[in-house]
């Protein structure tokens, strides 16, 4: 309204002396009436008009300023979030996914609730770091901030928890592998030392049971080697999906048998479906997956109860190869690690029956390059059922979805 508007006193001065100028240089007094009065109105009423649109103005500006940050950074992988000062103004897809839709408008001291995230915070010239425990635990992340000006920064977060995963997993597995290694290489180099250095005085017997023992400790390193080869392969081509047509049904059958050797093919009982069953996939991989899983099982079965093996037609264009056996079966805690490298429920009794620890983590990785599942159920005293699911060639994409889960296992 006009009566709320300030009054252009000034204006309005400057407006009546330029008319008095005119009617002494003797202008029309009509004429310099109807210009001042024109002169005042514009003053009066456009000016304060146009004072009045400069923080619209503005707010409409600083609008569009934030819209064309929030389009620009929205599809970034990484998570980004725009600051004016501490608040939270701009948060991208991944932004929110990483922190929570809520940290929108939110203090960023509040949203990261981390002592060193808000040291960052505060620094006026901005800077990185990298923090442990952000979003979990033992989530890791970078953090960047830029300053834009005295007003608006921006948030850069960059996950490195994945590659801390990896770089821990290496370590453990080299730990691992070399523990597993040293301990056959001890014992062949102690039995050795001892035939070298008492060959003289030792007597027949025990010299044989020596041999005996270093031929023993000097195959089961063969094997490990072997083992620790097929899973470097297994992980570097898990994600080339094998394009080869693969038929089943012969392939089970002869791997299990090569799997049992002509002293244990009196144990193996065949359930083999007579339905075609072609798979795309790395013949030489699928026929280790089941050698592995019969081999476990006549191992680890009671002695003289026979292994089921089963081929067969399942559910959502897949098929199922099953391997029964009638062993001790497997405690619940122990279930969720069967698939680890070198993992073993008795370490004792594997190494006595020269399991090695990775033949579970091999039929993983195989599982997984072959879009598949791999279910594992065991009940004490009732022995293990190991199963796997394998897409039937021709099957329309995803219809394996279900039997696909997660990382391609799930153990119960």
């Amino acid at each position: 309204m006009i009566e709320s508007r300030p009054f252009p006193t000034a204006a309005i001065l400057i407006a009546l002396a330029s008319g008095v100028a005119l009617l002494l240089a003797g202008e029309n007094p009509l004429l310099i009436g109807v210009l001042v009065l024109v002169w005042i109105a514009t003053f009066w009423l456009v000016a304060p008009q146009q004072r009045a649109a400069t923080p619209a103005a503005n707010a409409e500006s600083v609008q569009l300023t934030r819209t064309g940050m929030r389009d620009l950074f929205e599809q970034s992988i990484q998570p980004v979030l725009m600051l004016d000062g501490m608040r939270i103004i701009v948060a991208n897809a991944a932004a929110r996914e990483a922190l929570g839709t809520h940290v929108l408008g939110q203090d960023a001291r509040v949203a990261f609730r981390h002592p060193e995230a808000v040291e960052l915070l505060a620094r006026s010239e901005g800077g990185g770091a990298t923090i442990q425990g952000l979003t979990g635990p033992r989530s890791i992340w970078q953090i960047t901030r830029q300053t834009l000006d005295q007003r608006y920064s921006l948030v850069e977060l960059v996950d490195r928890t994945a590659e801390a995963d990896v770089s821990r997993a290496h370590t453990d597995f080299v730990a691992n592998a070399s523990h597993e290694l040293r301990t056959p290489l001890s014992s062949i180099i102690g039995y050795m030392e001892t035939l070298v250095e008492e060959s003289e005085t030792l007597d027949r017997a025990r010299a044989d049971r020596f041999h005996g023992i270093v031929l023993r400790e000097a195959r089961r390193l063969q094997n490990l080697v072997s083992d620790l080869m097929s899973l470097s392969r297994v992980e570097a081509e898990k994600h080339d999906r094998p394009r080869e047509l693969v038929d089943l049904k012969p392939l089970v059958g002869q791997a299990a048998r090569d799997a049992a050797g002509p002293e244990r093919q009196s144990r193996l009982e065949f359930h083999i479906s007579d339905e075609a069953m072609h798979t795309q996939g790395d013949q030489r991989q699928l026929e280790q997956l089941v050698r592995n899983l019969v081999d476990n099982a006549l191992k680890y079965g009671a002695p003289d109860t026979p292994v089921c093996v089963e081929l067969s037609p399942a559910r959502r264009s897949c098929a199922a190869i099953i391997v029964r056996d009638q062993g001790e079966g497997i405690a619940p805690e122990h279930i969720p690690h069967l698939t680890r490298r070198f993992y073993r429920t008795d370490p004792g009794r594997s190494r006595a029956a020269g399991g090695t620890g990775l033949g579970l983590a091999i039929v993983k990785h195989i599982v997984e390059r072959h879009r598949g599942r791999l279910d594992i159920a065991s009940r004490q005293g009732s022995g293990t059922i190991v199963t796997i699911h394998l897409p039937v060639a021709g099957a329309p994409t995803g219809a394996n979805d279900e039997n696909s889960g997660t990382g391609g296992v799930a153990l119960s």
